[in-house]
């Protein structure tokens, strides 16, 4: 993986788990949030929310990461951003998910 794209991505696994437990489909919640040019952070917090509610344990150290998230995102080139997109895309075709 692209040095640029990994601390996305390492966030994204280390707090992803937690926030998008009991979605229909992760990987479309992921792709809401990197969808446009800019990191959906409304979305993200709607999230964060819900997971407050349920494990606000999990919500505190949650929240800086996804702010941390939306801030990388923002700064990455449109083409780096694309990647991003794909391979949230290929990791949805190697788990099976629909």
């Amino acid at each position: 993986m692209s040095p640029v794209l990994q601390p996305i991505a390492q966030r994204l696994r280390d707090h992803g788990p937690a926030l998008l437990a009991g979605v229909d489909d992760p990987h479309d919640e992921l792709l809401a949030l990197v969808w446009g040019p800019r990191f959906d952070r409304e979305h993200a917090l709607g999230l964060w929310a819900r997971l407050s509610r349920r494990q606000p344990n999990d919500a505190v150290p949650a929240l800086p990461a996804i702010l941390s998230v939306a801030d990388r995102f923002d700064g990455l080139d449109r083409g780096a951003q694309q990647r991003l997109r794909r391979l949230i895309v290929r990791h949805r075709s190697l788990t099976g998910a629909m």
